[in-house]
């Protein structure tokens, strides 16, 4: 892993850990143990190949090389790489599916709120 790939890691899970529990992060983590558990964090976050989560994931990015069984919610990139599992729905704006990697459930595109507002902040009189 190049040293850029780690300016917003706050957190690291090593190989041998097991996490029973959520994890609330300010900054980006990888995980390459296990961690059953939800994971909120409000940086990016990568599982490594090997490494194995039980429970939701939030994240500004994902970068999944091992399992999830939960849901993955993005307001940014997920990435499932070739040898990654996920059994859970992914909200995401940007989705990456590598050849060879095993999804389980529904996508959804995470709404522009600008549209939103602009299209909710329009007033009409009809007096």
């Amino acid at each position: 892993m190049a040293k850029d790939s780690l300016k917003h890691v706050g957190t690291m899970v090593g190989a041998d850990a097991v996490i029973r529990g959520d994890l609330v992060l300010k900054g980006g983590a990888i995980i390459c143990g296990q961690v059953h558990g939800n994971v909120y964090t409000e940086g990016p976050i990568r599982v490594a190949r090997g490494a194995y989560i039980k429970g939701d994931v939030m994240a500004s990015d994902a970068f999944i090389g091992g399992v999830v069984e939960g849901k993955l919610s993005t307001f940014g990139k997920v990435v499932l790489r070739g040898h990654s599992v996920v059994k859970g729905d992914i909200i995401y704006r940007k989705l990456v599916i590598e050849e060879g990697a095993q999804f389980e459930g529904k996508c959804n595109l995470v709404q522009d709120n600008t549209k939103k507002r602009k299209s909710s902040t329009h007033v009409s009189d009809s007096g």
